[in-house]
């Protein structure tokens, strides 16, 4: 009888062990999986998400704030609509390095650290943020070009790997020679946000 008692005990502290040691390596498997989130992940975790209706509030380097609904994610931007615009048309990509901080509502931050599925084959998510400067160029479309060191308004006239050309003219204009009043040659690291209609 004392042998049954020694046996089940020793059973009960082995199935005590094993179950340490698998709360042990789920604790670590959870600190590995976080240590390997971007920001892009919790943004995109985010909008995904019914927390804040899909909206998150943004803080751009300089200090500028958006509320930003996420629409499509690239490998280093992400687009949208922007709850600031005076049009409900009012379209805006950021690049991911010219975020400074999300700013999540309670409700928001628990979601933003859900597991994000791998990468899928959407072309937008492997495209940078060049590429989709280059289609607004090639369609002409005005643009007000926000940067780390003022705003302007225009039309891109040439996208190269690491800065843009913005031709200088009124928001309300097309771009035509005689409208335009000066250009700019900014770097991409410059830019905070290209908001279009």
């Amino acid at each position: 009888m004392r042998w049954d008692l020694l046996f089940d005990d020793l059973e009960s502290q082995i199935d005590q062990d094993q179950r340490d040691e698998e709360r042990a390596l789920a604790i670590e498997e959870e600190r590995l999986r976080l240590g390997r989130l971007t920001l892009r992940d919790r943004l995109a975790a985010i909008a995904g998400s019914d927390a804040g209706g899909g909206s998150v509030r943004i803080e751009l380097h300089g200090g500028r704030t958006i509320t930003l609904r996420p629409q499509v994610f690239g490998r280093d931007w992400v687009s949208g609509r922007t709850a600031e615009a005076a049009s409900s048309a009012a379209q805006c990509v950021v690049p991911i390095a010219a975020i400074a901080a999300l700013l999540p509502a309670r409700a928001q931050l628990e979601p933003s650290l859900e597991s994000v599925p791998e990468a899928s084959a959407r072309i937008a998510e492997r495209l940078g943020l060049p590429f989709v400067l280059r289609d607004l160029c090639r369609r002409r479309t005005p643009v007000h070009l926000s940067t780390i060191d003022g705003d302007a308004t225009g039309t891109l006239d040439r996208v190269a790997r690491d800065h843009v050309d913005l031709a200088l003219h009124d928001a309300d204009r097309p771009r035509r020679e005689n409208a335009v009043h000066g250009y700019r040659i900014v770097p991409l690291a410059r830019v905070l946000v290209v908001e279009f209609s």
